[in-house]
């Protein structure tokens, strides 16, 4: 047993996996600065810790733009920083996975008198030293999809940060917007106001001026609230508080794109860039192995094998009358087995054969999936740049002119203060339908990201309160 063990531990601890230098962020790392252009850190030490708060800091300094906003939640997000501690659950289940099993020991001892029996057993599970290249193989292969799940989380994050942070300047846009409308309107209800006392406005029309200046004074107010919200929201996703929380942001979403990028083989690219699928994979082929090793260990579930050593003394009395002792050492070798008598496996077999096609079926669900999402995905961010680019060169520029036709006919008695109002009506609602229009396709470009790298999408953008509100007021 001794020349066994001596032989075969080399052997069995040459297979054995360590720790990773980086905790396994390995490949999330790579597809982070693939898919975002952004470096990620497992923050595990305070060195780690005060890198990351000095370049949290550093992009702080200035107003924060969507990179740096995914930056940010990168470095500080503790949830992302809970996914890479899994990670390191998954790594350590792999290392245990490729270690073999413990032998037990088995010491008894018998004493009376003279008479002494001590036993000790070492026992060897033959089945785990049989099975450990399969344990282990099957070990990387789920620590590998733990990888691509870690690297899922970070995609999933920096699309959620880079929505919210359009939308948090658009929020921001349409407040500036909207206070521009307010100076506009209220200029018009003390116009009315004069116009009313001198009788040249009769109470209705009034009463309408007023309204609207009102109206414009509500929906500013919510869209205020709003800001705070979704301001609230992506300090949320940053992992801010306190004086962090202060942050400033870009008075406008980014300028349309003149020119669209042409996107080709979308599903292809989809196929071969997104992670949940890659991980899906590998979990399907540690399944696979898995159901290949309960087939090979259906009716032998355990092989012990044990070497035993005796130990005997014991007093004999002579004929004479004398005392002797006598004492005997003995080896032995015994093979502890299962016998299949009731149990043969077939359920055990069973089920791992089911978890198997189960898993088949999501792999192949998902695969169509990731074809419909990226579809979808592209034909909403186009859909949205259309009717962007549609609102900013032609409705825009009409409602511009017709308020400064209106102008004019106004200021040659040509048209009352009634019509004035109801340009002006009309051109707060289109630039607020700009702001939105423009917000929308910036979350379609981020959704569309996700949907061919990984990270899920948005499930459609979110109608435009302040356009909804602006077409009431203007419903008299």
């Amino acid at each position: 047993m001794k020349r066994l063990a001596t032989a075969a531990l080399p052997l069995l601890l040459a297979g054995c996996v360590t720790a990773s230098p980086d905790g396994g962020l390995g490949p999330a790392a790579d597809v982070a600065r693939a898919e975002l252009g952004q470096s990620v850190t497992k923050i595990a030490t305070p060195e780690d810790a005060a890198a990351a708060s000095a370049a949290v800091d550093a992009a702080l300094a200035r107003p924060l733009s969507a990179e740096d906003a995914v930056r940010v939640a990168l470095l500080n997000n503790r949830g992302l920083q809970a996914a890479y501690n899994e990670l390191g659950i998954s790594e350590a289940a792999y290392i245990q996975a490729s270690l073999p099993a413990n032998p037990r020991v088995s010491i008894s001892k018998l004493d009376g008198g003279f008479d002494l029996e001590v036993e000790k057993k070492l026992l060897v599970s033959l089945t785990s030293l049989l099975t450990l290249p399969a344990r282990r193989e099957i070990g990387g292969d789920r620590f590998h999809a733990a990888q691509m799940r870690a690297a899922e989380a970070t995609l999933r994050l920096a699309a959620e940060t880079r929505r919210q942070h359009h939308r948090a300047v658009a929020a921001r846009q349409l407040v500036a917007t909207l206070a521009e409308a307010k100076a506009t309107t209220d200029a018009v209800a003390e116009l009315a106001r004069k116009l009313g006392e001198t009788g040249g406005l009769n109470k209705l029309d009034q009463a309408r001026d007023f309204a609207f200046a009102a109206e414009v004074d509500a929906q500013l107010a919510r869209a205020r609230l709003n800001e705070r919200l979704e301001r609230e929201r992506l300090t949320r996703l940053l992992g801010l508080w306190g004086r962090q929380a202060e942050f400033r942001l870009p008075a406008a979403l980014p300028p349309l794109p003149q020119r669209l990028r042409a996107e080709r083989e979308i599903e292809a690219q989809a196929l071969a860039r997104r992670v949940d699928l890659q991980a899906a994979r590998l979990e399907l082929d540690a399944l696979a192995k898995s159901l290949g090793l309960t087939q090979a260990t259906r009716f032998v579930r355990d092989v012990d094998l044990v070497g035993t050593s005796k130990y005997d003394r014991a007093r004999v009395v002579n004929d004479d009358g004398s005392v002797q002792r006598e004492t005997a050492k003995t080896r032995g070798l015994e093979i502890e087995f299962e016998i299949p008598i009731f149990d043969f496996g077939q359920a055990r077999a069973m089920e791992a054969e089911q978890r198997y096609m189960q898993a088949a079926n999501l792999l192949a669900e998902k695969a169509v999936n990731v074809r419909s999402e990226a579809r979808e995905a592209y034909m909403a961010w186009r859909g949205a740049w259309d009717i962007a680019r549609h609102v900013q060169t032609r409705v825009l520029p009409l409602r511009r002119q017709i308020q400064d036709e209106s102008l004019l006919h106004y200021s040659g008695m040509l048209a009352d203060v009634t019509a004035l109002v109801a340009d002006a009506r009309a051109r707060i609602l289109a630039q607020a339908q700009a702001v939105e229009t423009l917000r929308d396709f910036w979350i379609a470009d981020a959704d569309l990201r996700a949907a061919l790298a990984g990270g899920g999408t948005s499930g459609g953008t979110p109608s435009g309160g302040a356009t909804q509100a602006a077409a009431d007021a203007g419903g008299h």
